[in-house]
Order: structure tokens, then C-alpha cells, then sequence
């Protein structure tokens, strides 16, 4: 194989880590921004008793639209660590040698 067929081939195997980290910290971020809004709307008596339990680890959260954004700004940052390290470990793994 041509030196130049190896630099392509592991330039398209490698991840590009921080788009994996924004795309997982979007999804996690969305998720819950979604998922808290979908109950403030839903309304009743006991609105989120669950997803309100995400409080004792996200300070400041609570299930209305003001908590949706400080739940998705949690989330995000954990998603993005966690893309984060699974693009780089992948890298590390499909590199030769």
C-alpha cells in the first residue's frame, strides 16, 4: 500500500471528538429540556415528582421552563464530556501501532 493510501485511510477512520461531543450533549441536553417541558405543560397536582429527583444532582433544577434550561446546560456539559472521551478512546484504538 502507498504511504499516501495509509494517511487517507486512518484520516477516515479517525472520529472528530469534539463533533461527538456536541452531538451526544445535544441529545442529552435536548432530552431532558423536552422531557421537563413536556410535563410543565402537561400541568396537574404533582407536576415531574421523578424527574424532579434529577434535583439532588443538578443544583438549581426543578421541573418548569427556567429549570428545562439550567437541566439542559447540566446535561449538555455531561454529554459532552461523555463524547468526549468515547471519540477519544475510539481514536485511540483505531490507531496502528
Amino acid at each position: 500500500m502507498q504511504e499516501k493510501d495509509v494517511n487517507l485511510e486512518r484520516a477516515i477512520r479517525r472520529l472528530n471528538a469534539r463533533a461527538w461531543g456536541i452531538t451526544v450533549g445535544l441529545l442529552f441536553g435536548l432530552g431532558l429540556f423536552v422531557a421537563t417541558n413536556v410535563l410543565v405543560l402537561r400541568g396537574g397536582p404533582f407536576v415531574g415528582q421523578h424527574l424532579g429527583l434529577l434535583r439532588a444532582y443538578f443544583p438549581g433544577y426543578s421541573v418548569t421552563f427556567a429549570g428545562s434550561l439550567i437541566g439542559f446546560v447540566y446535561t449538555f456539559v455531561i454529554g459532552y464530556g461523555l463524547g468526549r472521551v468515547v471519540g477519544g478512546v475510539y481514536n485511540r484504538l483505531v490507531e496502528p501501532g
